[in-house]
């Protein structure tokens, strides 16, 4: 696997029937490619996977194929509490036509480290393409440790780890041991900054949806050791990631989509939207980075 930089977790558009927005989604593919993105992750978290048919995600893969023509490399999630079920999803998705898996740790049955490691090693003997591992335990209700994350790290088809756990210390020991060629993405878009200092290979991003460039340049200035500048965009862009996360994941990006006009802010249940008071302070949030980046260029 041989991307890193800026991934950009996309959302999925609802139309108000409910419906995937596929003519709101090219636009946001656009957007993101546009904006100099170096990744798209598809089915993950932000684009509300759980809610998904089978058929809708296969659709969603085909189309973003047929736009894009594959100009970015493609990450496509496919995870979840039932080691069979996703390697029998993965055969469905055809994921051999993308550049690797993104498998979140399974959620809900609490596994222990042992059955993390049979978990994912698994996934990585059945998948036609490498696999990036997905620690998020504030989802999950159990965290893949740093000595079985490592120990997966020497697994042949086993790329790399997408970290939203939100622990430092366990980043850090991850990356003091992992061996050549293994990479360490930060998951959540407030961490990206440390995580890049300590040896990084990126970000998969919730707020690239909406600023691309921006999350973009702050990862690229990380690459060319010009720390000012990334802490620059860090704080630029720290109020709005906070407020994307107020009242959940993807109801504040969708709010930003909306106040872009990108798409609607129609999310499916048991998610709702977020509130209009948050959706007035996200759309005004957006106004002053405009006026920031426009006296401080990025």
């Amino acid at each position: 696997m041989d991307f890193s930089g800026t991934g950009v977790a996309i959302v999925t558009p609802f139309d108000k029937k409910g419906s995937v927005d596929f003519s709101s989604l090219e636009k946001i593919l656009k957007h993101v490619i546009d904006g100099q993105v170096d990744f798209l992750v598809l089915l993950g978290t932000t684009a509300e996977t759980p809610v998904l048919t089978k058929q809708e995600k296969k659709d969603i893969l085909d189309f973003v194929l047929e736009k894009t023509k594959h100009s970015k490399p493609i990450v496509v999630g496919c995870g979840g509490n039932n080691t069979s079920a996703i390697i029998e999803e993965m055969q469905y998705l055809e994921v051999n036509r993308f550049d690797a898996v993104l498998s979140v740790a399974p959620y809900y049955n609490k596994p222990t480290q042992k059955g993390l490691y049979l978990h994912f090693k698994t996934i990585a003997d059945n998948s036609p393409v490498p696999v990036i591992l997905y620690n998020v335990p504030s989802r999950t209700s159990s965290n893949l440790e740093a000595s079985t994350t490592l120990q997966l790290a020497g697994h042949q088809n086993i790329a790399g780890i997408k970290e939203a756990g939100g622990n430092l210390d366990q980043i850090t020991a991850i990356i003091q041991n992992r061996p050549d060629g293994f990479k360490v993405f930060s998951g959540d878009d407030s961490l990206a900054l440390p995580i890049q200092s300590i040896g990084g290979d990126g970000l998969i991003s919730v707020a690239a949806n909406a600023l691309p460039f921006l999350v973009s340049s702050m990862i690229k200035h990380t690459f060319e050791d010009n720390y000012d500048k990334a802490r620059q965009i860090h704080l630029i862009l720290a109020d709005f990631v906070r407020m994307l996360f107020c009242e959940g994941n993807p109801a504040g990006i969708k709010a930003a989509l909306e106040a872009m006009h990108l798409a609607n802010a129609h999310l499916r249940l048991p998610l709702v939207e977020a509130s209009d008071d948050l959706k007035k302070r996200i759309a005004q949030e957006l106004i002053k980075i405009n006026e920031k980046i426009t006296t401080y260029p990025v």
